[in-house]
């Protein structure tokens, strides 16, 4: 795992040589072990370095046989050695027994359909010395970050945006069009960035920069195609994809400790009980708030060690602009807190990577939202038997259906209504664009609208006679997963220099969700039921059914706690707010809440977390300490 900026000018190479190393700097947190650079009259690449796989040798740039290309790469491909072994007997040559490597020589070999045969987790770009082009790839799933922008003649490329702060042609502006939308989805949900102008590579695509021009294509997208198969036949293989994909994200060199975490879920229960490692790691908040006694439990029964730690509101609530400035963009999803303070926690005890239980929930049908709205056995056996029928029929009955008041229409109409007619949009909804614009200043109510957004993924499923569920889940796929999820692991992680590795977000294991028929994950019994099954073969029955939490977080109470509802309110009456917000309405809706009148807690912790961000870049300033000492070496 490590960190990578780039960026191509003609600017001369003295100059390049001290930009480079200071924007790296900025990233160090990525890659405490070592570090790279390359630069020339066209071009600067920064590398920082976290280290699993040849340690000794396998620092970056790597350069192929006759130098003519070379190499940065973040993340892990867990199929390289029988790449390698293929690449060497078509005759190249390597320098390193680093997975990076592979994807030089296979580039070499198979140009950019490399890609088709990678298995794992990377962002990379590969430069060219004879065409002077650059290649660029991030991940089927986008769990490692790549960003891009062009301004002033400069072509930046990197892992985190704070990268390129510190360059001159870097102009620093927000992007006006970002607030609105972040405001329904709790994270950017465009692809350009809350940084005017810079924007992050989709998943499943790659680029080419060459004179200037910068060119983009999609490589692999999610598909679900279920197949003919019983219930007991999808069990049998949900087991044995997951139980190869645990073993292949579990490899690293001799020395280095990998464990997993370890929460109340089935998610990363299951992981653990394949894994089985020396070390489990638990975060709980210092109240009500948490997960870690079930945790103990189940370390115990599965005889592995367990270490937890309880999280104090104070440490929480303070450390969350820090959390921001690490994420690079606004998220204001309340677990980025206790994942930050996991992977510390992980961290603080040797260990450099850790297995998680990301992608279960969208590869296998894991959230309420898909539609799991009653409680009655009745009803969810007569919508299971109603979502059988013919697309045209169910579409039919959920015409029907709508506006309908009785107990079972919301379940059933979400079962059997088209995506769009369900107003379905993920795993988020927060404000409304009607209540955003209430509080919005004029300037900032533009940006896409929701259906701006999701119509260009919704379409490439749209029309499938698939059942809604997949669609739903193709959706989260393309945008929760990648613009939340996905982001928030790597960040946190990366945060305290630790690698996160998620075995249940990889395409093999995707191959088998796409063939698993919806009935036998989302049915009457609930939700990713087949996935359930399969682990509890592993896990006790209690585990394995236990309905989805996610991280606990005691938002609600800080917010009518004396203390933090006066912090949040020092802030929301700063000068600077009115710049985005009509003032008045958002301490309004402050004040009912700490009173008890509403429940605004998510929107307010939104508009919060968007203040704190933004008082971080644009305000502040603000640099880490290990940064400023760093540059203070450099001059």
């Amino acid at each position: 795992m490590c960190g990578i900026v780039a960026f191509v000018d003609n600017e001369k190479p003295q100059i390049k040589d001290k930009l480079i190393k200071k924007m790296k700097n900025r990233i160090i947190h990525r890659g405490p072990d070592s570090e790279g650079q390359y630069v020339d009259e066209n071009v600067a690449l920064g590398f920082r370095r976290l280290s699993f796989i040849d340690v000794k040798s396998g620092n970056q740039p790597i350069f192929n046989e006759n130098k003519s290309m070379a190499i940065e790469f973040n993340g892990e491909i867990y199929n390289f050695q029988e790449l390698r072994e293929e690449l060497i007997k078509r005759g190249h040559t390597f320098s390193t027994h680093a997975d990076t490597e592979v994807i030089l020589h296979g580039y070499e070999e198979w140009g950019d359909d490399v890609l088709k045969r990678l298995r794992g987790m990377f962002a990379f770009i590969i430069w060219d010395f004879k065409s002077q082009e650059m290649f660029g790839a991030r991940d089927h799933f986008g769990i490692k970050p790549l960003y891009y922008g062009k301004m002033n003649g400069t072509f930046f490329v990197g892992s985190e945006i704070k990268a390129f702060l510190d360059h001159p042609n870097f102009d620093k502006q927000l992007n006006k069009e970002a607030l609105k939308p972040y405001m329904t989805f709790q994270y950017s949900g465009t692809q350009e960035t809350f940084f005017k102008g810079i924007y992050k590579l989709p998943e499943g695509h790659c680029f080419h920069y060459k004179d200037g021009q910068f060119s983009m294509k999609e490589y692999w997208d999610a598909d679900f195609d279920p197949q003919d198969e019983t219930f007991d036949q999808a069990v049998d293989n949900i087991e044995n994809i997951v139980t190869n994909s645990v073993k292949a994200h579990s490899f690293a060199d001799k020395g280095i400790k990998v464990g997993s975490f370890l929460s109340a879920g089935v998610d990363s229960s299951y992981v653990t009980a394949m894994m089985r490692p020396d070390n489990t790691f638990s975060i709980g908040f210092d109240s009500t708030y948490d997960e870690t006694k079930q945790a103990r439990e189940l370390a115990a029964k599965l005889k592995l060690k367990n270490t937890d730690a309880k999280l104090t509101d104070e440490e929480a609530f303070h450390t969350f602009p820090l959390i921001q400035y690490y994420l690079d963009e606004p998220d204001s999803n309340p677990s980025v807190i206790p994942l930050y303070f996991l992977t510390r926690l992980a961290k603080e005890n040797g260990y450099k990577a850790m297995l998680s239980g990301e992608g279960a929930d969208e590869l296998f049908a894991g959230y309420i939202d898909y539609g799991f709205n009653s409680n009655s056995m009745l009803i969810r056996w007569f919508t299971d038997k109603l979502r059988e029928l013919p697309q045209a029929k169910r579409y039919k009955i959920a015409k029907w259906l709508d506006g309908k008041h009785f107990h079972g229409q919301l379940h059933m109409f979400r079962a059997l209504a088209p995506v769009r007619e369900s107003k379905f949009i993920g795993q988020a909804y927060i404000f409304s664009p009607d209540e955003a614009a209430d509080i919005l200043q004029d300037k900032y109510n533009c940006g896409p609208t929701i259906d701006d957004i999701i119509d260009p993924i919704l379409k490439n499923v749209e029309d499938k006679d698939i059942d809604e569920v997949a669609k739903k889940q193709y959706l989260d796929i393309h945008k929760f997963m990648p613009g939340d999820i996905c982001l928030k692991a790597d960040k946190m992680s990366m945060a305290n220099s630790l690698e996160l590795r998620v075995p249940l977000l990889d395409k093999e294991v995707m191959r088998v969700a796409g063939h698993t028929p919806t009935k036998y994950l989302f049915n009457r019994h609930g939700t990713k039921w087949a996935f359930r099954m399969a682990a509890n073969r592993h896990l006790p029955e209690e585990w394995a059914t236990r309905p989805k939490m996610g991280f606990p977080v005691p938002v609600r109470a800080w917010l009518r706690e004396k203390k933090y509802y006066a912090e949040v309110r020092e802030l929301f009456e700063q000068d600077f707010v009115k710049e985005f917000f009509d003032q008045d309405k958002i301490l309004q809706l402050l004040d009912d809440n700490y009173n008890d009148k509403v429940d605004g807690r998510r929107k307010i912790w939104t508009i919060y977390t968007f203040l704190v961000w933004y008082k971080q870049y644009f305000i502040d300033d603000f640099i880490p300490e290990e940064v400023k000492k760093l540059d203070e070496v450099a001059e």
